[in-house]
């Protein structure tokens, strides 16, 4: 009885063993991705029938912040995600120590400021406000954005990507730049601070139904390098299901998509190989 009792354990962990093969083989074709609600996880939603033509199953995780995308990603609980930026992604890796990189790049969505009560550069009154987000690799953009448009000169000797408020070296308007706050509310702070300039990201615009080509005061040309890309644990940077989800992303249906969608506010760009 004893023998059956041990066959019958041996022959059931065989079964067992072998389903859990079977799970295994099919975890591999099924990749989980976290994303900002807009536009990255609608663009996402795009590709999901692509590949599945492939034969991967795409699972999308929405987030509404910029923290916990990549402490999932960095933990094992997502295998990729799409949110961020180099520099973001970069700054990330330096302060946490994590083993992460990217593929490739997907999109560029040019940053704006935005006004409720100022309509022009010209009507910028002295000493005015410059919201901004907390986000640190967002502030050289910002200030690279204000000296574009003229309104600031930064530190020759500084990389704009690197530059804070002390680089400033002319300010004519005096303007008063506050990088406090988290970049999910700056949409809220354009509705109710109708005297400040707001510098707000694409997806959070976007997201409150801003149209960025159209409703920003001035806003990033296409030209700019921070751009949008499918971050993953360093060690999956070759993984075939991640690479051919950025392949699917770099198609000419997906590009088309982003540019019919959100009509210039969100630029695709295309493969660096």
């Amino acid at each position: 009885m004893n023998k059956f009792i041990a066959f019958v354990s041996l022959l059931l962990a065989l079964v067992l063993a072998a389903c859990g093969g079977e799970d295994k083989a099919s975890d591999e074709n099924t990749i989980k991705v976290g994303a900002s609600s807009v536009p990255h996880a609608e663009i996402l939603e795009e590709a999901k029938p692509l590949l599945k033509e492939e034969g991967i199953t795409l699972e999308i995780e929405q987030y509404e912040d910029y923290v916990l995308p990549n402490d999932d990603l960095a933990n094992g609980d997502l295998d990729a995600n799409y949110f961020q930026h180099i520099p973001y992604l970069e700054q990330t890796i330096e302060d946490t120590g994590y083993e992460l990189d990217y593929i490739d790049g997907i999109h560029i969505e040019p940053m704006g400021a935005y006004s409720k009560g100022i309509k022009s550069t010209k009507e910028i009154p002295d000493g005015t406000e410059v919201i901004m987000s907390n986000s640190v690799s967002d502030r050289g953009r910002v200030l690279a954005l204000f000296e574009k448009e003229g309104l600031i000169k930064l530190d020759k000797n500084v990389k704009k990507a690197e530059a804070t408020v002390d680089d400033i070296v002319e300010n004519p308007k005096n303007l008063k730049f506050t990088p406090d706050y988290d970049p999910a509310l700056l949409p809220e702070l354009y509705e109710t601070e109708e005297n400040a300039l707001v510098v707000i990201n694409t997806n959070y615009a976007i997201g409150a139904e801003l149209n960025p080509t159209e409703d920003a005061l001035f806003i990033e040309d296409e030209k700019s390098p921070y751009v949008n890309v499918i971050a993953v644990q360093a060690e999956d940077k070759d993984n075939k299901a991640l690479n051919k989800l950025v392949e699917v992303l770099h198609s000419e249906k997906i590009q088309d998509y982003i540019m019919e969608k959100y009509d210039g506010a969100v630029v695709p760009v295309g493969s660096n190989e």
